[in-house]
């Protein structure tokens, strides 16, 4: 319901009832004056009516709120994920809030969030980060979209930063057993079960003696660094070992008594920064790896392996502990080898049966036309006319 009336005083009051029954009115100069339509009045009731009809009005109070403002109750939400994902989330709301704390919601643009990753980039951040700050970004402005506080979100793919792909690298069997070697005693199951299980960093550093079948050779990962269930049920998948890498895992344990496979020098569990630390001093003198080669890249040197023993891509996706097959091939697609010449040699063995089919019958097996035959389609022609003649 709207209406438009004037006052005593000669302005018009417009005001209409929102979908809550709730009423806005405003005061304006004009009744309806397209010359001036920030001081009309049907001009404003147009616009708010148009937006509730459309989904995209907004209180004008609610509007008001800030960045910080909206951080806060965003972040006390937030509050009932995993520990490590809100701190993760707090790190990154100081960046926000320092950046847009005091402006209104609605006032954010593209162009601002454009400038506050060109100027993130430019303090030196990883652009790992920047890409981890602007979507944590998007993040909050969708649900102040969903909550109604603003009819849309400033940031969007236009604005991304871009996400930094890390070049893969992946260690030859020399380099992992030189990094197993020069690791200290007590960390070398790392690289074990980094290279030949595809454990990820978190895994290998709470991995417990009771997730090892040590006389069926399975690990089952089940908790991740400090004691926190895994992110999905894919990563709990049963990873098979050989009896002897069970037996190299089984050396720490036995040695320090402890409940954990990999353990500090004086026999109790680690953290993952422990780990990478000594890790990222062993790799750094080992010839021929890049620098900044981390302990999950020897993820890739499990991957590669796999695919270089002929598992298909539903088999790697499973060891991987990959939520799905695309996520292996769009990681690891580069590796498989070429199948184009292989299809095209079996439709060609296919072709040469007919071929040798008609020829015991004298029919003459006509070659392609003369007008598709480009040079390179002329060349194949003679290499396939030859091949029938040898045959």
């Amino acid at each position: 319901m709207a209406s438009i009336r004037q006052r005593p005083d000669g302005s018009w009051r417009a005001r209409f009832r929102d979908a809550d029954g709730k009423e806005h009115a405003q005061h304006f100069k004009y009744k309806n004056n397209p010359r001036h339509p920030e001081d009309s009045a049907q001009h404003w009731l147009d616009h708010v009516t148009s937006s509730v009809v459309t989904g995209t009005y907004v209180d004008p109070k609610l509007a008001k709120l800030t960045v910080g403002e909206w951080c806060d109750t965003w972040l006390s939400a937030y509050e009932q994920n995993r520990a490590s994902s809100v701190r993760q989330a707090r790190s990154h709301v100081k960046h926000i809030k320092k950046a847009f704390g005091t402006r209104q919601l609605r006032d954010v643009r593209p162009s601002d969030v454009k400038a506050w990753t060109a100027a993130l980039k430019g303090s030196g951040l990883a652009d790992s980060t920047v890409y981890a700050l602007h979507s944590r970004l998007s993040h909050i402005f969708t649900d102040a979209v969903h909550d109604g506080l603003v009819p849309r979100s400033p940031v969007s793919r236009r604005t991304s930063p871009g996400q930094a792909k890390q070049r893969m690298y992946v260690a030859t069997t020399e380099q992992v057993w030189e990094l197993h070697e020069r690791m200290p005693a007590h960390f070398r199951p790392v690289i074990l079960l980094g290279a030949f299980a595809g454990l990820r960093i978190g895994e290998i550093a709470a991995l417990r003696t009771s997730d090892v079948d040590f006389l069926r050779g399975i690990i089952t990962p089940e908790i991740q660094y400090p004691a926190e269930p895994l992110k999905t049920e894919t990563s709990k998948t049963p990873i098979p070992i050989p009896l002897d890498l069970c037996t190299e895992l089984s050396r720490v344990p036995a040695k320090w008594g402890s409940a954990t496979l990999v353990v500090g020098a004086f026999g109790r569990p680690v953290s993952p920064y422990t780990i990478e630390t000594a890790f990222r001093k062993v790799a750094d003198s080992i010839k021929g790896l890049p620098p900044g080669f981390r302990i999950h890249d020897l993820r890739h040197y499990f991957a590669s392996f796999l695919i270089a023993s002929n598992m298909d891509i539903k088999t790697v996706q499973k060891l991987l502990r990959h939520a799905s097959a695309k996520v292996t091939l769009d990681t690891y697609g580069h590796m498989w080898p070429d199948k184009e010449e292989s299809a095209r040699a079996a439709i060609a063995e296919t072709m040469a049966t007919r071929a040798d089919f008609l020829r015991t019958r004298g029919v003459k097996t006509p070659g392609i036309p003369r007008d598709l035959a480009t040079p390179r389609n002329r060349a194949r022609t003679r290499r396939g006319a030859g091949a029938g003649r040898s045959a």
